[in-house]
């Protein structure tokens, strides 16, 4: 009987979605066939750099492309004569960004370490050691990630956003305005909230919000978060912030507002970026209330220690740092306490082959 065959008539699980769930199963999952010497070389060759900077850009459009086709959705089909319930609401806007940003950091956090914010790169970059050099790269591929995905959304609703446009202008309306056709892609404030500084100050404490849950959920040390809920817990901080301000004006994400504002002065015209002198809030706002908002979790909320202790960390000089800092403070986690024990029977079993 050829293997092709023989598969058929074991308890083994094919090949699919198993291989993620295959150390937690009972049941043994077909072996895949054998990685060819050419996969493995094409894949060395890969530079590493384009392989980061794809995935940051498609990480985004996975985050934006579901959440700008839910508002077309919804504002597309306000005057439907099936009724907007049943195209859309503010609650479905929320998930759909919500799940974007879950899918987005399972899909492509593994490559690229899952920022899909240039605030959130600049951060790691200041708190966390992520090299400057790449800074720049990932924000390019952020933004344009978030680019392909507004093009993309306004070719598939193109038919529907030309109807829309006609309307609009006959009303007199035009095409930049909130709940207008430009808004489909980008962040646009009430005709009436002409108060920069409470427009400012609103984006400023959402973003900021928002920064503090990302960064608990990344805290290895945070024991009420696991790898596999991290994603949709920080994307429910995104939708809870939907649901809560989206009546105002919010964008929390420069590459999600700057790369589709591209695409909507493309096509409704530069407007999109000057009206009400609105859209510098949306864009640059992001970047000082995440600093602020993980520069609070650093300074007032981070145990390094205890990190150190679960083992996600070391101290900048090794073990004997630890020691010295253990003797000057006087307090020890029980994970540090098992680090020190660890060091010093390896050393004790070096010093007894020599």
């Amino acid at each position: 009987m050829d293997d092709d065959m023989h598969r058929l008539h074991t308890h083994d699980l094919e090949l699919g979605a198993t291989e993620a769930v295959q150390k937690h199963y009972s049941r043994h999952v077909v072996a895949a066939k054998p990685v060819s010497q050419r996969k493995l070389d094409f894949e060395h060759w890969r530079p590493r750099w384009l392989r980061e900077c794809m995935a940051e850009a498609t990480g985004v459009f996975y985050y934006v492309f579901p959440g700008i086709a839910a508002i077309a959705s919804f504002t597309l089909n306000l005057e439907n004569p099936v009724g907007v319930t049943a195209f859309g609401s503010l609650f479905q806007i929320g998930w759909a960004f919500a799940i974007g940003i879950a899918f987005a950091i399972i899909t492509c956090a593994p490559t690229s370490g899952g920022h899909f914010n240039p605030a959130i790169t600049i951060c790691f970059a200041i708190w966390q050691g992520f090299p400057w050099r790449k800074v720049p790269h990932y924000i390019f591929s952020q933004i344009f990630g978030a680019f392909i995905a507004g093009l993309l959304m306004v070719g598939m609703y193109w038919p529907e956003i030309q109807v829309f446009k006609e309307e609009s202008i006959a009303a007199g309306k035009g095409l930049v305005y909130n709940g207008g056709p430009a808004s489909l892609l980008c962040t646009f404030p009430n005709p009436n909230q002409t108060n920069l500084g409470y427009l400012f100050f609103t984006e400023f404490f959402v973003d900021s919000f928002i920064g503090v849950v990302i960064w608990a959920n990344l805290d290895p040390a945070n024991p009420f978060v696991s790898p596999a809920s991290a994603p949709f817990a920080i994307g429910l901080a995104y939708a809870a912030m939907v649901w809560g301000f989206a009546d105002i004006a919010i964008s929390t994400n420069l590459a999600r507002d700057l790369g589709t504002r591209f695409v909507a002065a493309i096509f409704f015209g530069g407007e999109s970026f000057s009206y009400l002198n609105y859209s510098w809030i949306a864009i640059l706002v992001n970047i000082p209330a995440t600093i602020f908002a993980t520069g609070y979790y650093e300074f007032l909320m981070r145990d390094s220690l205890s990190s150190i202790g679960k083992g996600h960390a070391v101290h900048e000089d090794g073990e004997e740092g630890l020691r010295r800092h253990i003797s000057k403070t006087g307090h020890i986690e029980t994970g540090a306490a098992n680090a020190l024990r660890k060091d010093q029977n390896s050393s004790d079993e070096y010093n007894l082959e020599d």
